[in-house]
C-alpha cells in the first residue's frame, strides 16, 4: 500500500525526471524564491531541476549531524565522502526550518527524529530520484545573460504506507505544553488533532501555502510537494516508535507525549456521593424549672423606684449603642467564610506572598439567542458552520466595546488621580512600563490584534483549481486550531497572536460549543488586572477602573439589548453584591420588623373604642420589644439579619405571655411576674448563651460572629426585660388607671429601596465556559530543581520520571470526572528544557567579538551560524552550574517566531527569579485548568481531589535526594478559600449543635427537678424540629452551607420557644393524669405559643419573600418559614402526645399530713407539683404514680385517658 499527499496533481510529463535509479537526484541547489508564494515566514528558495548523479557532501557533516539523521550520513568517518542531493545552502535552510519544529517536537525525540528523517531524505537523499518525480518547473535566470535554469515548483513523492502511518503515530500524541493541546493540531490544517490522519498530515505538509503553526513554519523548501501512486520505487526508511530510544544517547518519549510509554492506568472510581443537605443533627432546647418558692420570691420584686431604673437602662443601652458610629461591616468574602488559621487561608497567604494575589478577572459574555447561524465554504479549509454570534457585526460591536474600555479613565478619589487600563492591567511581556497594547485581554477579536482593518481584510484565494476570496472567517478557522501561529496559511497572511504578544486559546475566548469552535454560542472577553493586598493604594486604582468597567458594559448591554444578550461581572462584583444586599433589602427588613411590632400592639390591646387605642398596653409596651431588636439590627453582615429574628422569638413571646397573664388575672406586676417566671428568660438565659458560645467554637468566621453576637443580644434581652420592661409595665398600669392619654408624634418610615444592584448577576455564565478557573500546584522552598534527579521528577518530556509532577497531573486530566482537571499543568521546567535543546537554536552563546560568552537571542542578527553555538552541544540535562547560568536568560527571552514557547512569561511562575536554584530553591507553581464547575458539591470535590493529588506528588518529590523533609506541594485556586468550609461544615455542624445538647440537657434536668423524662422529651422534640427542617431544606432547594448553619443555630433558640412553654405548662398542671395535663397545657399555653411565638415571626418572615437578594429569599425567607411552621407543628402536636405517654415504671409517692388538713404531698423529684388537696378516700397521681392511672373518687378521668 502506498500513500500520497494532495487531492490531485498537475501532470507535466515524465521527461522532467527521466532517470529513476539509485545515486541520482531529481533536483539540486537553489533557484531563487518561489514566484507563486508571496509570504513565507522563513526565507526559503526553490530547488533547481537536476536529474543528475548525487554530489559529494564535503562540509555537510555539521548540518546532518545537527539534524540527527544518521541514516543519511551513517558514519562519522564517511561524512567527508558521502553523496547528497542538496547543496550546503539548502542544508542550512533545511536545518533552520526543521530546527523550528524541534521547538515543539523535541519533547519527543523519536517523533523529532522521524519528522527530520522525512524532510531530510526528501531534500538530501542520494537516491532522491527513486521516490521523487518533478511535475512542474519555471524558468529562472540568476544573472542577466546567463543561460536560464529551471526552478522546481512542484514534485511528487512516493511513500510506503507503513512508513507514513508509523511516522504519524509517533507524533500524534506530542503535546504543546503552553496550550495543553497537541502539536499535530497545528500540522494538519482544518482537520485538527481529532480528525488528523497520516494521509491528511502529509497532504498538509505538501501544501505550497502551508505555513500553519509549528509545522507550517518549518517547510523545508518553498516548493510544492505532492505524493502519488506510481510504478517503481517507493521510499521507505526506518521509523522509531515513540516509546523507543532513537539513539543510545536519547530517551524514549514521555507518557505525556506517547501513549505507548504510559503504564497501565486503572480507571479510578468516581467521587463519593456528597451529602445533598446537612446531616447535622442540631439540638439545644430550653428547659423550664418548676414553680418554686424561690421563683415566686424572685418574681414579686419590682424595681423601685421605677424612674431611675428606666433611666439607668436607657443610659446603658444608649452608651453601648454609641459604638455604632464606628461600625465596620465585613464585606470581604474571604474574611466572611474562611478562618485566618484555616489551611486554605494559609496556602493563599503563601501564594500571595511569593507570587502576588491572584489576578482580578473582569469578564463579558456575549450571546445571540435566536439568531440563526450560517455555513461558510472556505477555499482552503473546507465547509464550516458558524453560529449566530460569530458574525462580523457582532465582532465589530465587541471591538467597539474593547476600544471604549481601552480609552476610558476612572477617578480614584483617595489617590486623587485618573486611572487607565494600562495602570492596572496584567501585562506579562512588559510588566515594567505597559502600554494599552501590552494588556492581556483575551477575546476572539485578538486573533485580529483588535484591529478593525484586519477584521475587514479580504484577499483572493486559490487552491489548485478552486478560487475564491479569503476573509475573516478563514483566518478565524485557522487560528482556533493554531493559536500559536504567527502567520496563517491563507492569502490574508495574518498572525494569530494577540496584540499583547501572547496566544489566545479558543477554549478561553469561546464558549458553549459541542464540537467545532466555530459553532460556539458565546464570545468571552476577559480583562485580567493586577491584584494588590488591602492597604495598597493601587488596589483602589483597580477597583475604580472596575467600577468604570461595569458602567461601560452596562451601557453596552443597554444599547444592544435588541439583538444580543450580555452578561458580565467584575472582580469587585461579589463584594459589591454583599454591600448591595446589605443595604438594598434594609427596607424589607424594616417593614418585616414593623409588622411584628404592629401585630404585638394590636394583639395585646384591649380595645373598647377607637379613642382608647393609644391607651392600650399593647401600643404603649410594644416599644419595649423594639429596644433589643433595634440593638440587634446593627451587627455585622449576615448576623444583623438573623439576630433580630432570634431576639423576637426569645423576647417577644415572653413579653406577650406576661402581658396576657397580667391582663387576664388583673394581678399586680410582682405576682404576675412570679406566675410567669417559669417561662421567663431567667432559666433560659444560661441555655441560650451556652448554645451561642458553643457556636463560637466554629472555625467559620460568619458562624462564630453570629454565635457571639447572638449570645450578647440574648444577654441584653434578658437584662432589659428584667429591669426596664418590668418598670415600664408598672408605669403603664398606673397610666391606664388614671386614664391619662399622652399625645404621640407620628414617624414616617419609608419603605422604598434603591433600584437593582450595580451589575447584572451572571450565575448562568458557567454554562458557556469550556474550562474553569486555573489551579496552581505550588512547590514550597527546599527542592533542588537544578539536579538531574530534581528536574526529572518535575518535567514531562523525554527522560522524565513517569510519575513526575507534571506527568501525574497530566494523567489525572484523563479522568476529569474524578480529578476535575481539564487542561494539564503548564511547566516552566519543560519550557526551559525545550529552550535549552540544541535542536531549537533558542539558547545560543556568542563565540566571538565583544559579546563573547554572552547570550545571543534567537532574533539577534548579530550572530551568524558559525558565530554562535548552542548552550548545550547535545540534548541532555543541564548541570547545576548551567542551570544557574541559563535560567535568567530563559526568563528574560521573549516569545517570537523562532521561540514560540512561553519564555519570559514564566517569570510569573517563579517566586524569586533572582534566587538560588539549589537545595533551597524559591517557591514555584505549575498551572492547570479545572473543568467547568457549577455546584458547591463539584467545587468541594475538586478541592478534595486536588489536595489528594498534591499529597501524592509531595510524597514522590520528597524521595528526591537533597529535598527538604518539610518540602510540600499544595494546590491553590482562587475559589478554595470559599469552598473549604464544605469539607468540614457537616462535621462542624454536628459538633457545634451537639455541644448545645449537653448544657441544654443538664440545665433542664436540674430546673425540672431532675425529671429525666421531661428533659429527654424536650430534647427529642427539638431534635425532631431540626431533622424535619433539614429534610424540608432539601425539598425546597435550600443548600447547606455556613449561612444555613447560622440559621440552624438560630432555629435552636426559636424551637425552644415552641417547646419550653408547653413543657412548663405540663409541669405546672394539677390535672390527675398525664393525658389531662397534656391537654390542659396545650389549651392554656398553646394559644399563647401561637400568638406569642409563631405570629411574632410569620408576618416578618413572609415579607422577606419580596426581598431582591436570592440569599435573603433562600436562607431567610424559606428557612425561617420552615423553622416557624415545623416548630409550631411539633410544639402543638408532637410534644403533647409525647408527654402524655405514661411512665412505664410506677413510683409510689410518700404521703404526709399537713397542718391545714389532709393533703397529698409528693416528694417524688419528677412530680411537677408539690402539693394538692385530695378527697377523703385519697387519690393518686397520674398513671405514673398510681396503679389505676386515674383520678380519685371525686375526679373522674378525662375522655380518652
Amino acid at each position: 500500500g502506498d500513500i500520497w499527499s494532495g487531492r490531485g496533481w498537475q501532470s507535466a510529463g515524465a521527461s522532467l525526471t527521466p532517470t529513476h535509479r539509485a545515486g541520482f537526484c531529481a533536483f539540486y541547489g537553489e533557484c531563487g524564491r518561489n514566484p507563486e508564494v508571496n509570504v513565507s515566514l522563513l526565507p526559503s528558495a526553490v530547488p533547481c531541476l537536476s536529474n543528475s548523479p548525487a554530489r559529494e557532501g564535503a562540509g555537510h557533516a555539521a548540518g546532518p549531524a545537527a539534524l540527527r539523521v544518521p541514516e543519511l550520513l551513517p558514519g562519522d568517518g564517511d561524512n567527508a565522502t558521502a553523496r547528497v542531493c542538496c547543496s550546503y545552502s539548502q542544508l542550512l535552510a533545511l536545518q533552520a526550518s526543521v530546527g523550528l519544529s524541534g521547538t515543539v517536537l523535541a519533547r519527543c525525540p523519536a517523533c523529532a527524529r522521524n519528522f527530520a528523517n522525512l524532510y531530510c531524505h526528501n531534500i538530501c537523499s542520494p537516491d532522491q530520484s527513486l521516490f521523487t518525480e518533478v511535475t512542474r518547473v519555471t524558468n529562472y535566470t540568476a544573472t542577466p545573460g546567463q543561460e536560464p535554469l529551471q526552478a522546481v515548483l512542484e514534485y511528487r513523492l512516493f511513500y510506503r504506507r507503513r512508513f507514513a502511518e508509523a511516522a504519524f503515530q509517533s507524533c500524534r500524541g506530542v503535546r504543546l505544553p503552553a496550550t495543553g493541546g497537541f502539536a499535530i493540531a497545528t500540522m494538519c490544517g482544518r482537520y485538527g488533532a481529532e480528525l488528523c490522519t497520516a494521509q491528511r498530515w502529509l497532504d498538509f505538509q505538501g501544501r505550497q501555502e502551508q505555513r500553519a503553526g509549528a509545522a507550517a513554519d518549518r517547510l523545508p523548501a518553498a516548493a510544492r510537494g505532492r505524493a502519488a501512486r506510481r510504478r517503481g520505487a517507493r521510499w521507505i526508511a526506518p521509523v522509531v516508535a515513540c516509546d523507543k530510544r532513537p539513539a543510545l544517547a536519547r530517551q524514549p518519549c514521555s507518557c505525556q507525549d506517547c501513549a505507548l510509554a504510559c503504564p497501565v492506568l486503572v480507571t479510578p472510581s468516581g467521587p463519593p456521593p456528597g451529602c445533598s443537605v446537612a446531616r447535622a443533627s442540631d439540638s439545644g432546647p430550653d428547659l423550664l424549672s418548676p414553680e418554686r418558692s424561690r421563683s415566686a420570691a424572685r418574681g414579686t420584686t419590682v424595681p423601685r423606684p421605677r424612674g431611675p431604673c428606666l433611666l439607668v437602662a436607657a443610659a446603658v443601652a444608649g452608651g453601648l449603642s454609641a459604638g455604632l458610629v464606628r461600625l465596620q461591616l465585613t464585606t470581604d468574602p474571604v474574611e466572611l467564610w474562611s478562618a485566618p488559621a484555616s489551611r486554605a487561608r494559609q496556602e493563599k497567604a503563601f501564594h500571595d506572598r511569593h507570587f502576588g494575589p491572584f489576578l482580578r478577572t473582569n469578564q463579558v459574555i456575549v450571546t445571540a439567542p435566536g439568531r440563526p447561524g450560517s455555513t461558510y465554504e472556505s477555499v482552503l479549509l473546507g465547509t464550516k458552520n458558524f453560529s449566530g454570534v460569530l458574525a462580523e457585526d457582532v465582532l465589530r460591536a465587541l471591538l467597539e466595546l474593547q476600544d471604549t474600555l481601552a480609552a476610558t479613565t476612572a477617578w480614584a478619589p483617595r489617590s486623587g488621580r485618573n486611572v487607565t487600563l494600562s495602570d492596572v492591567c496584567y501585562a506579562p511581556l512588559n510588566p515594567a512600563e505597559p502600554g494599552l497594547g501590552d494588556c492581556a485581554v483575551t477575546s476572539v477579536t485578538q486573533y485580529f490584534q483588535n484591529n478593525g482593518t484586519r477584521l475587514a481584510a479580504t484577499a483572493p484565494q486559490e487552491d489548485g483549481d478552486r478560487r475564491g476570496t479569503a476573509d475573516w472567517r478563514d483566518h478565524l478557522i485557522y487560528c482556533v486550531n493554531s493559536p500559536l501561529s504567527f502567520k496563517d496559511i491563507t492569502a490574508l497572511e495574518l498572525s494569530c497572536m494577540a496584540e499583547f504578544g501572547g496566544p489566545v486559546f479558543p477554549y478561553i475566548a469561546l464558549g458553549g460549543y459541542a464540537g467545532e469552535y466555530t459553532e460556539a454560542q458565546a464570545l468571552i472577553v476577559t480583562y485580567s488586572l493586577n491584584n494588590f493586598p488591602r492597604g495598597d493604594p493601587r488596589l483602589e486604582w483597580a477597583q475604580s477602573w472596575e467600577r468604570r468597567f461595569l458602567d461601560v458594559v452596562r451601557d453596552f448591554q443597554r444599547r444592544h439589548r435588541h439583538n444580543l444578550s450580555v452578561a458580565f461581572s467584575a472582580e469587585r462584583s461579589l463584594e459589591d453584591e454583599i454591600n448591595r444586599t446589605s443595604g438594598e433589602d434594609i427596607p424589607v427588613f424594616a417593614v418585616s420588623y414593623l409588622l411584628v411590632f404592629a401585630y404585638i400592639a394590636l394583639a395585646l390591646g384591649e380595645y373598647t373604642a377607637c379613642r382608647r387605642l393609644l391607651v392600650s398596653p399593647g401600643v404603649s409596651l410594644s416599644p419595649c420589644v423594639a429596644v433589643p431588636v433595634a440593638r440587634a439590627a446593627f451587627v455585622p453582615s449576615i448576623a444583623r439579619k438573623v439576630v433580630p429574628f432570634l431576639v423576637l422569638a426569645v423576647g417577644a413571646d415572653n413579653i406577650f405571655i406576661f402581658v396576657q397573664e397580667f391582663q387576664v388575672r388583673g394581678a399586680a406586676v410582682g405576682p404576675g411576674l412570679s406566675r410567669t417566671s417559669p417561662v421567663s428568660p431567667v432559666p433560659r438565659c444560661p441555655l441560650s448563651r451556652a448554645r451561642r458560645v458553643a457556636g463560637a467554637l466554629s472555625s467559620m468566621p460568619a458562624v462564630r460572629t453570629f454565635a457571639l453576637t447572638a449570645a450578647l443580644a440574648i444577654a441584653f434581652d434578658f437584662l432589659l426585660q428584667m429591669s426596664g420592661f418590668v418598670a415600664l409595665v408598672a408605669l403603664d398600669k398606673t397610666r391606664i388607671s388614671v386614664v391619662r392619654i399622652y399625645p404621640s408624634r407620628k414617624h414616617k418610615i419609608g419603605v422604598g429601596g434603591p433600584t437593582r444592584g450595580s451589575y447584572t448577576p451572571t450565575w448562568e455564565r458557567t454554562n458557556y465556559l469550556a474550562v474553569g478557573v486555573p489551579t496552581y500546584f505550588v512547590t514550597t522552598g527546599g527542592y533542588n530543581f537544578s539536579s538531574a534527579n530534581g528536574t526529572n521528577a518535575i518535567c514531562s518530556s523525554a527522560g522524565c520520571d513517569t510519575n513526575s509532577l507534571t506527568q501525574t497531573v497530566q494523567m489525572a486530566t484523563r479522568f476529569p470526572n474524578v480529578s476535575y482537571l481539564a487542561i494539564p499543568a503548564n511547566s516552566w521546567v519543560d519550557d526551559f528544557l525545550d529552550w535549552l535543546s540544541p535542536m531549537t537554536r533558542c539558547c545560543r552563546i556568542h563565540q566571538e567579538g565583544d559579546n563573547k560568552g554572552q547570550f545571543c537571542p534567537a532574533t539577534s542578527g548579530q550572530c551568524g551560524l558559525r558565530g554562535c553555538r548552542s548552550c548545550l552541544k547535545l540534548p541532555r540535562r543541564p548541570t547545576a552550574e548551567e542551570f544557574q547560568r541559563f535560567l535568567p536568560w530563559f526568563l528574560q527571552d521573549r516569545p517570537t517566531l523562532q521561540l514560540p514557547s512561553r519564555t519570559g512569561t514564566r517569570t510569573w511562575d517563579i517566586g524569586d527569579t533572582e534566587g538560588h536554584w539549589g537545595p533551597r530553591a524559591s517557591p514555584t507553581r505549575f498551572m492547570a485548568y479545572q473543568r467547568p464547575l457549577r455546584t458547591s458539591q463539584e467545587y468541594t470535590a475538586a478541592l478534595r481531589a486536588a489536595r489528594a493529588l498534591a499529597e501524592r506528588v509531595t510524597s514522590k518529590l520528597r524521595t528526591v535526594p537533597g529535598t527538604d523533609p518539610d518540602f510540600e506541594v499544595f494546590p491553590y485556586a482562587v475559589t478554595y478559600v470559599y469552598y473549604e468550609q464544605y469539607l468540614t461544615v457537616v462535621a462542624e455542624g454536628l459538633v457545634t449543635l451537639s455541644l448545645c445538647l449537653v448544657p441544654t440537657f443538664a440545665v433542664s434536668f436540674l430546673l425540672l427537678g431532675m425529671d429525666v423524662r421531661s428533659s429527654l422529651a424536650t430534647l427529642l422534640t427539638i431534635a425532631m424540629v431540626l431533622l424535619d427542617t433539614v429534610g424540608l431544606m432539601a425539598l425546597w432547594g435550600v443548600p447547606y452551607n455556613a449561612v444555613a448553619l447560622i440559621n440552624l443555630v438560630a432555629a435552636v433558640g426559636i424551637s425552644v420557644e415552641f417547646v419550653s412553654h408547653i413543657t412548663c405548662a405540663f409541669a405546672r398542671s394539677r390535672q390527675p393524669t398525664r393525658v389531662a395535663r397534656a391537654a390542659e397545657a396545650t389549651v392554656t399555653m398553646g394559644s399563647k405559643v401561637v400568638a406569642g411565638v409563631a405570629m411574632t415571626n410569620l408576618p416578618g418572615v413572609v415579607v422577606l419573600a419580596f426581598a431582591k437578594a436570592r440569599l435573603i429569599q433562600i436562607f431567610f425567607f424559606r428557612l425561617n418559614l420552615i423553622v416557624t411552621l415545623v416548630g409550631l407543628a411539633h410544639g402543638l402536636a408532637f410534644l403533647p402526645v409525647l408527654l402524655s405517654y405514661p411512665v412505664p415504671v410506677p413510683v409510689v409517692p410518700t404521703l404526709s399530713p399537713t397542718a391545714q388538713g389532709t393533703r397529698t404531698v409528693c416528694h417524688c423529684p419528677r412530680c411537677p407539683h408539690r402539693a394538692r388537696p385530695t378527697s377523703a378516700s385519697g387519690g393518686g397521681h397520674d398513671g405514673g404514680h398510681s396503679a389505676g392511672g386515674g383520678g380519685g373518687p371525686g375526679q373522674p378521668p378525662l375522655q380518652g385517658q
